[in-house]
């Protein structure tokens, strides 16, 4: 339930910001916003929320921490009303809008912080109404840049239906129990203790049982490829039975009856009568052949199956200590954040760069997959010295170690780097090739040559033979970064 017009005329009267000056502006999430306020050597934080169901305005003494990354709307404010002087604060009639008048040096401004659940926002204007910028953008509404805001008229001799404040006698008396010896609280106080801890969708409370769901769903999920895994291990710890198989059809394979679908013949390990599956379409050689390649991937995906299950627990793990940290935070600001940041869809989250990326023991490595990603890199993401891979007569991707000043790129990185080039070329079903690598300084485009196409110079060769082991170790680290 959002504050209604007494209670944010009680709270605006027991702040009095006019006169205060606009410190610093912080926006910890999409409809969360926080000024920071100085006044008589007094600090104020005073938060804004117009989430609907939740509109408030109080002041807090909980830190608000600022986004993961900044937000427009806080940096368009921070450019035009940081250290700006609060000249009036009130709120137009009964209308739950409020009205700040701001100045600035010689420029002044109006800011419209309008609390209505379903049509909430917070408006910049300058002193003819004219919108410099909103949280909240409606075109259809005209709330855009250069839109124009019409302030309320208030008939004086009209009526205006008021609302009665809330009792929250219960809820300081509860605080004030777990809290001996606190002071009586303030209305602000007992505002910001009951919007972040019992009411609307981003209290404590309801942003726990988020979590909550959001763990379970997780969890379960992973605990369930888990356990697909261990099953699919536990099937492949019998591969030596397929070779055995093969073995068995290569000695008995004389014994096979035209159109027949089995092969019966003795086990000369346990001395039974078994049957084995054939094709009597394929000949005995062939029909061997298919048990010996089963058995060979078989034996192959076992080392791939370890480490995707040690993986899999490894992200249980995390799973485990995200949840912890959120149930021990006590701020439901950093909940929502925290909350935000691990429901964010894989495909909204912006990369600051095209390709894949690595880091290992402080090295950090760039991988470009087509001539697109090769090509964005070297022009905006790479300098000169920083070292590049590439396949040898060969179409694929580029590799990129960043330069570290006073190192010398260790073997390791070197293989690391030279595996990606092999894995992302048409060299990768081979399973090796020949790299040679240079500084980008050394790297010459090719005239009139195909996007991306670049002539090395000074470059020296490597010869790398595609190691699993160094492929699972990039990918674990590259799960682990991404939090999968």
């Amino acid at each position: 339930m959002s504050l209604n017009c007494n209670e944010i005329n009680k709270v605006l009267e027991e702040l009095d910001v006019t006169g205060c000056f606009i410190q610093d502006v912080i926006q910890p999430g999409f409809d969360t916003l926080a000024l920071y306020l100085y006044k008589e050597a007094t600090p104020i934080t005073l938060l804004i929320c117009i989430a609907n169901g939740g509109c408030r305005i109080n002041s807090t003494n909980r830190k608000i921490p600022k986004n993961e990354k900044p937000l427009r709307f806080m940096e368009f404010l921070k450019s035009r009303i940081k250290g700006a002087r609060i000249n009036s604060c009130a709120q137009i009639g009964l209308e739950r809008i409020i009205k700040m008048e701001l100045k600035r040096g010689d420029e002044e401004f109006f800011l419209y912080i309008r609390l209505w659940s379903s049509a909430a926002n917070i408006i910049l204007t300058d002193t003819n109404g004219t919108i410099l910028d909103t949280m909240f953008r409606r075109p259809g509404k005209d709330e855009k840049t250069l839109g124009h805001f019409d302030e309320p008229v208030i008939d004086p001799s009209k009526p205006q239906r008021e609302f009665p404040v809330r009792d929250f006698s219960q809820l300081e008396q509860k605080f004030l129990e777990e809290h001996p010896g606190h002071s009586p609280l303030t209305f602000n106080q007992k505002i910001d203790i009951y919007y972040s801890e019992y009411a609307s969708s981003l209290s404590r409370e309801a942003l726990l049982e988020s979590c909550e769901r959001w763990y379970n769903t997780h969890h379960s999920k992973l605990e369930s490829a888990l356990e697909k895994l261990l099953q699919k291990k536990e099937d492949f710890s019998h591969a030596d039975q397929k070779k055995h198989q093969g073995d068995l059809i290569t000695s008995f394979g004389h014994n096979i009856t035209t159109g027949s679908n089995f092969l019966e013949c003795e086990d000369y390990e346990t001395g039974k009568t078994i049957q084995i599956k054939i094709d009597p379409k394929k000949s005995v050689h062939e029909n061997a052949q298919v048990y010996y390649e089963a058995y060979k991937k078989e034996i192959s995906g076992l080392e791939q199956l370890d480490t995707d299950i040690e993986n899999t627990r490894h992200k249980i793990e995390r799973l485990d200590k995200e949840y912890k940290a959120m149930l021990a935070e006590k701020n439901p600001v950093k909940i929502e954040q925290m909350l935000r940041k691990d429901t964010k869809p894989k495909q909204q989250k912006e990369k600051s760069h095209p390709g894949l990326d690595y880091t290992i023991d402080g090295w950090y490595i760039l991988v470009g997959r087509d001539a697109n990603e090769n090509d964005e890199l070297l022009r905006r993401h790479v300098r000169g010295s920083d070292m590049w891979f590439h396949t040898r007569d060969c179409p694929g991707g580029y590799v990129f170690v960043k330069y570290r000043a006073g190192k010398t790129i260790p073997l390791e990185i070197m293989l690391a780097a030279g595996n990606l080039a092999v894995y992302y070329s048409k060299a990768r079903k081979q399973g090796k090739a020949d790299l040679y690598y240079t500084q980008v300084k050394h790297l010459r485009r090719a005239k009139n040559g195909p996007k991306g196409l670049v002539l090395p110079s000074q470059e020296k060769n490597l010869s790398i033979t595609l190691d699993q082991k160094i492929l699972n170790h990039l990918d674990s680290l590259k799960q682990e970064a991404e939090g999968i």
